[in-house]
């Protein structure tokens, strides 16, 4: 077939794994409806868990690069999340102590991205070439010295007291005011104020272009050459060499591109809440993101989208449990308890994950038994 289609498979097409999976999600979804219909959970709240829901998401697809790709243990996602993260909040909060004035958020983002993507590279130079278990204590050191390095230099980054005041992604065009940078032939478009709930969806479309747009890239990298070689230099590095494939640059390209996907996920967190301090840089995120990536399938695309979502599920959905009567003990603060026995229970039932990527590497047309072009 030439030309390029686009397919969505009948339930019928889907093995059980996935047939149970979509059902779950739509399951879910149908509950999520009610439960807003009946006024037990505010649209705009729900908007916000969905989006934080994406973010998780992205860390878990930058991660499943790394890890699920090529075999590379990097414990600083948290590092790379931060960078991102205060990347834009310094050049476009108000409150920040670096910038004079407030630049749009699209250069913010573009900065957390160059950041993130020069510290891999640096950290990747003098380790790369090493056994992996390098890697993995480089990165749990870098992860350590963003924090602090955040944390002291108070006159860099406001210190513990953390930056606010940072701007929605879309205030700028719908402030009712121009910003500073903006040229005054673009005054007219700068006039209209949104509410709550229009704010929130509109965070919430952001997250979802962002997933879509990595998702589409990462399942055609997958299935390239390129992929083909990462996963050569996961299950076998002298293999790839021997076939005279250079291991230390495919494995440089790999780590950039999941530590930029980190760092995009960083700033999107940045405009989404408003507020970022060295706490969201604790390590128990990178731990959440390892749990989902672990529980959807090492080196699947949709094992990582499920992944994430069930963390949050587990993060923030223990939050309201509290309010049942009928349980007669508190299980929000067991939610890290939730958590490791799910790790057990996957590691013992299910150790490729949830939805392992096989059927992500075969082509469609492949399986119609037709030329892809």
């Amino acid at each position: 077939m030439s030309g390029l289609s686009l397919s969505v498979p009948l339930v019928g097409e889907l093995n059980r794994e996935e047939q149970l999976v979509a059902g779950g999600v739509v399951g879910f979804v149908a509950l999520l409806a009610v439960a807003v219909v009946a006024g037990i959970i505010e649209p705009t709240y729900l908007l916000f868990l969905l989006s934080l829901a994406g973010m998780y998401l992205l860390l878990s697809m930058g991660l499943n690069v790394h890890w699920g790709y090529t075999g590379l243990i990097n414990f600083s996602v948290a590092a790379f999340f931060g960078i991102g993260a205060y990347g834009t909040a310094l050049l476009t909060a108000s409150g920040s102590p670096l910038a004079s004035s407030m630049y749009p958020p699209i250069l913010g983002f573009g900065i957390g991205i160059l950041g993130a993507a020069l510290v891999a590279v640096l950290i990747g130079i003098p380790t790369l070439r090493l056994r992996a278990d390098y890697l993995a204590i480089a990165s749990l050191g870098l992860a350590e010295v963003i924090r602090l390095l955040i944390l002291n230099e108070r006159e860099w980054t406001a210190g513990s007291q953390g930056i606010s005041a940072i701007p929605r992604f879309w205030y700028p065009l719908f402030s009712g005011s121009s910003p500073d940078w903006a040229p005054s032939a673009l005054d007219p478009l700068f006039t209209t104020s949104l509410n709550a709930l229009q704010t929130a969806f509109l965070n919430f479309l952001l997250v979802v272009v962002l997933i879509i747009a990595v998702y589409a890239i990462l399942k055609r990298l997958h299935r390239s050459p390129w992929g083909r070689v990462q996963r050569t230099i996961s299950s076998d590095q002298d293999l790839a060499e021997a076939l005279g494939k250079d291991t230390y640059s495919f494995k440089m390209q790999s780590f950039v591109l999941g530590s930029v996907i980190m760092a995009i996920a960083g700033a999107f967190y940045a405009h989404l809440n408003l507020f970022i301090a060295p706490g969201d840089l604790n390590p128990i995120r990178t731990f959440y993101v390892w749990v989902a990536v672990i529980l959807g399938g090492s080196g699947s695309n949709r094992g990582a989208v499920l992944g994430g979502f069930v963390i949050v599920l587990i993060i923030e959905g223990t939050r309201f449990i509290n309010g049942i009567a009928a349980i007669p003990f508190d299980i929000a603060p067991l939610r890290l308890f939730l958590i490791g026995l799910l790790i057990v229970l996957i590691m013992k039932f299910r150790p490729q994950g949830i939805l392992p990527p096989q059927a992500e590497l075969i082509w469609p047309s492949a399986t119609r038994g037709e030329d892809d072009e």
